[in-house]
């Protein structure tokens, strides 16, 4: 195994690690719907199961279709990464990295349903009257990768652009 597989291997390892160890102590240490005070105005640790995906979506369906619903959109994910891995990105360690780590996330949230048949959430920010969805590791771990993706995907195909169109040309595949 190189060295670069051993570090994502790494990275998908401490990410799920991560998420479960937080999540165990969700549920151990909060009582579902009570809400212990961090920096008030502003954070709570507040245990709650979302039997959705992210965001509380697919959540109102029956249980068949919401399960059908989940698993289609989490092959439709492993997919999209895959092809980023293999075709996109394969030249990107750093990206391929943070791939590892959202597949790691993705994982996370799958252990959870399988375990509970919903997703352990705990994080609970909020600012006054506005209130953003209690989430969890993973979710964070998946947002802010596919931000990074997105942008380096983003600023990789720029860059790509305004080589083409220069008198050296573009290294980038096509």
């Amino acid at each position: 195994m190189t060295r670069a597989i051993a570090f994502r291997v790494l990275v998908f390892c401490v990410v799920v690690i991560s998420d479960q160890l937080s999540k165990i102590a969700a549920v151990k240490y909060l009582s579902l719907g009570n809400s212990i005070e961090v920096f008030p105005g502003f954070f709570n640790l507040t245990l709650v199961y979302n039997p959705g995906a992210a965001f509380g979506l697919f959540q109102g369906l029956t249980d068949g279709v919401r399960h059908l619903a989940l698993a289609t959109s989490t092959i439709l994910a492993l997919i999209v990464i895959g092809v980023l891995a293999f075709r996109d990105l394969k030249n990107d360690s750093f990206s391929l990295a943070v791939l590892s780590a959202i597949f790691g996330a993705a994982i996370g949230n799958l252990i959870d349903r399988m375990r509970y048949d919903a997703v352990v959430d705990f994080l609970d920010f909020y600012w006054g009257e506005y209130h953003w969805p209690a989430f969890n590791v993973a979710d964070s771990v998946i947002s802010v990768g596919v931000c990074i993706v997105v942008a380096r995907l983003f600023l990789s195909n720029s860059h790509c652009q305004q080589a083409k169109s220069s008198k050296y040309g573009c290294a980038c595949q096509e």
